[in-house]
């Protein structure tokens, strides 16, 4: 009890330790001088309409965040995201443009249930097969773009062959806020009780972990890659239907490099690559931050040349300091139980 004691309160005294233990603060600390320089800049940022604005446009990164935290904490990634958004909002484009009656919940279900059977091929050759996650979601990814352009012939669905009810989907408002914000914190509240209050939500962290540890401990791995990379894959099918009637258009490049940006979200908010760590809402706050910096570079007038290598070298300060100071942490700690 002593030594337990003892070093509860050295960690207390290591300010390192409490910066990696709270780093979301620190990111939150971030987003706050971040938004009051560029306020300074520029006053109509922090207008009523511009942050709704910038809650909107996030929200589709935001959902899609959610799915691939619960990967990378696997120790997984999935590339195919962006090709299965594709494929999804042009197959259910192509529905609503020869049923205009259809419903819109209905598109939301048949989107969902496209991207979830997606995520069921990439599971099974991860979790059965045994193939790398990177290899199975870099070649599906393949297939699902070119069965995009397959089944669509090369041809657009535009903005004139879709009813209102399905552009509603994105563009509709509900108490004042768009259908978008409240779907992303539907989803929010789910997956905080899925990660901190179910058994599964645990064992996703189990195997991501320690993957030998959670074997001996009875957890079928096998069964949660499986059950990740269907979640991952519905909720990328359900964000090509809002992806599409946002856009009012569907292509076959839809969302083309679009993962990169849901993975910089996640690492942003310190989900670890290496698997088995990551919180919710460290992911909500990377989401937010490259939400801020899509709306306020343009109000800053910097060159659209720069806002990508902007927030490349945001994305990799980020990660450059989370990886320091977890290294000197765990140094510390392997110190300590040395002496």
């Amino acid at each position: 009890m002593e030594i337990k004691t003892e070093n509860l309160e050295l960690e207390k005294k290591n300010p390192l330790a409490l910066f990696y233990q709270f780093r979301e603060l620190g990111l939150l600390f971030f987003i706050v001088i971040l938004c009051i320089g560029v306020q300074l800049r520029n006053p109509s940022f922090l207008t009523g309409e511009n942050i709704l604005d910038m809650a909107t446009n996030t929200s589709i990164l935001v959902i899609l965040a959610l799915g691939m935290m619960i990967v990378l904490i696997t120790r997984g990634i999935d590339l195919s995201i962006g090709a299965v958004i594709a494929l999804s909002g042009m197959l259910t484009a192509q529905l609503v443009a020869a049923n205009p009656s259809v419903n819109p919940f209905l598109c939301l279900l048949i989107g969902t249930i496209i991207g979830a059977f997606c995520g069921m091929v990439i599971g099974l050759l991860i979790a059965k097969v045994g193939l790398l996650p990177i290899i199975a979601t870099l070649a599906l990814m393949n297939i699902f773009r070119g069965l995009t352009f397959l089944v669509s012939d090369g041809e657009w669905v535009s903005s004139y062959q879709m009813s209102e009810g399905f552009v509603e989907i994105a563009t509709g408002t509900f108490l004042g806020l768009n259908h978008l914000i409240w779907i992303a914190a539907i989803f929010c509240l789910v997956f905080f009780y899925f990660l901190n209050y179910t058994s599964t939500g645990r064992q996703i962290y189990a195997v991501g972990s320690n993957p030998q540890s959670a074997a001996v401990s009875g957890i079928k791995q096998g069964r949660i890659l499986f059950l990740v990379y269907t979640i991952m894959g519905g909720l990328s099918g359900l964000c090509g239907v809002l992806w599409v009637s946002k856009f009012a258009s569907a292509q076959g490049d839809t969302a083309s490099g679009y993962e990169l940006t849901v993975i910089a979200a996640c690492i942003l908010g310190g989900v670890s690559i290496a698997g088995g760590s990551g919180k919710l809402a460290g992911v909500l706050l990377g989401a937010i931050l490259l939400g801020i910096l899509n709306n306020a570079l343009p109000l800053l007038n910097v060159s659209p040349f720069w806002q990508n290598g902007i927030q490349g070298l945001i994305i990799l300060l980020a990660v450059i300091v989370n990886a320091i100071v977890k290294r000197r942490v765990e140094r510390t700690h392997l110190l300590r139980r040395a002496g």
